[in-house]
């Protein structure tokens, strides 16, 4: 057998280069079997994931490490999970995915309300969770490969700042500005404020947005695109956005 040193090689007193760093996940959910499982399945998977156990614990951890994706339950002790997502949205736009017991609509409703991305319905389906993690992750890192801009009229110079009315897309900077001023969006409003800027005046059925936005390669729930929808609406302006009933949305050009 050929050693090292005879072929030349020179190991590193170092040690290997480190890996990327896994995904952290923080898990916020009362029932401590449920919480277990959820926890061991998602390292299965490579995730690093810390728990809490109410939603003011879960608060507190939120704001003590950076984590990539949140997962919440829907009824939690000293602050339920609509109350910590409103809580979290008010600084963050980190991904956030709720769980609900029941699968109650108003469960769900109240919870994409608050500013959720996605929902999962207890007991939980560990690859249908997974699945929903890694789509919302792709959305939080996508980059300027998404939707191409438009290339018409005054939108051409440059290409990847698109306007509309008083809003600006800057497809590139990842940036939305409404009369001059930043608009914060959390990534899958973003990405759901992309695809209609990639089509102005276009009608985007809630079937196809829940492919290409959600990236849902199964039957989802339309709520999810209309919650968004309406949160999108209040943040870059009631109008922009309009319903074509019957069909789906449209982004207005004018």
């Amino acid at each position: 057998m050929t050693s090292n040193a005879q072929a030349g090689s020179v190991s590193d007193p170092r040690g290997p280069a480190p890996g990327p760093a896994p995904v952290s996940v923080l898990v916020v959910e009362d029932d401590a079997t449920i919480r277990r499982a959820v926890q061991l399945a998602l390292e299965r998977y490579g995730y690093r994931v810390d728990v809490a156990a109410d939603g003011l614990s879960g608060l507190e951890a939120f704001r003590a490490g950076a984590h990539d994706l949140l997962i919440l339950d829907v009824m939690l002790p000293e602050l339920d999970g609509i109350g910590l997502c409103h809580r979290i949205r008010e600084e963050s736009p980190v991904p956030v995915l709720m769980m609900s017991a029941r699968g109650d609509a108003l469960d769900v409703v109240a919870g994409l309300e608050a500013g959720a991305d996605d929902y999962v319905i207890k007991p939980v389906d560990t690859a249908v969770m997974v699945a929903r993690i890694r789509a919302l992750l792709r959305r939080a890192t996508f980059g300027p490969d998404g939707p191409a801009p438009e290339k018409s009229g005054r939108d051409r110079a440059p290409d990847h700042i698109l306007t509309f009315g008083d809003l600006t897309v800057d497809t590139l900077g990842m940036e939305v500005r409404r009369a001059g001023v930043t608009v914060s969006l959390t990534p899958t409003e973003l990405r759901l404020l992309l695809e209609f800027a990639a089509a102005p005046g276009s009608v985007l059925d809630r079937r196809r947005l829940l492919r290409d936005v959600w990236d849902y390669g199964w039957e989802g729930d339309t709520r999810v695109v209309d919650l968004c929808v309406l949160r999108l609406r209040k943040k870059i302006g009631s109008g922009r956005i309009e319903t074509v009933r019957g069909f789906g949305y449209k982004l207005v050009r004018g």
